[in-house]
């Protein structure tokens, strides 16, 4: 890969827009090119969720892909990323990663990230969960994904959302492997 390390970002329909806008801005802070690409689900939730236009949250990517765009780079494994993270991923966007239902990009991106054996970082935003779901996780995990729901680490004594968002954000980059200096830690 060339000196400018890459990092695929997915937005599907899942509630928890915060969390993907966070990790494009943090991941703008470590010097990390992203790669965008929201589902229409996503696009709706961002619409329900924020105050941010199709355009701004555009903005916060270095480049930005539409769903249908199944031949973009990104799509492809001699495209070389740093892994993938889809924050947040709904139900529907973790079964087709599963079970290689790859109908959009964002999909079809996860898949080749696995594919390629690069980092793929989920999301999940769902509760409670059925046999479903956790099969489903389960079957990413045994392909090399990493199943993620934003869980609140109340540890740290968090004063507001904000610093759950940031949190859980900054833990997520850092899984794949995007340091976050300013990221709080227990102990420290």
């Amino acid at each position: 890969m060339s000196g400018v390390r890459r990092l695929v970002v997915g937005i599907s329909g899942a509630t928890g827009i915060a969390y993907g806008v966070r990790v494009l801005e943090l991941a703008r802070k470590a010097g990390v090119q992203t790669h965008l690409v929201v589902t229409p689900a996503g696009q709706q939730t961002r619409a329900y969720e924020t105050g941010l236009s199709a355009g701004d949250l555009a903005a916060m990517a270095d480049v930005t892909y539409r769903p249908a765009d199944i031949g973009a780079a990104i799509a492809s494994g001699s495209f070389r990323t740093a892994g993938m993270i889809v924050a947040p991923c709904s139900i529907r966007t973790l079964s087709a990663v599963a079970y290689a239902n790859n109908d959009n990009l964002l999909t079809r991106a996860a898949d080749v990230t696995l594919e390629e054996r690069r980092r793929l970082v989920l999301m999940v935003r769902e509760t409670p969960l059925t046999l479903a779901h956790l099969r489903a996780m389960t079957a990413v995990t045994e392909m090399g994904g990493i199943v993620m729901p934003p869980v609140p680490a109340f540890y740290l004594n968090p004063e507001s959302v904000a610093d759950i968002v940031d949190h859980t954000a900054g833990r997520a980059l850092e899984v794949l492997g995007v340091d976050v200096p300013e990221l709080p830690r227990r102990g420290e």
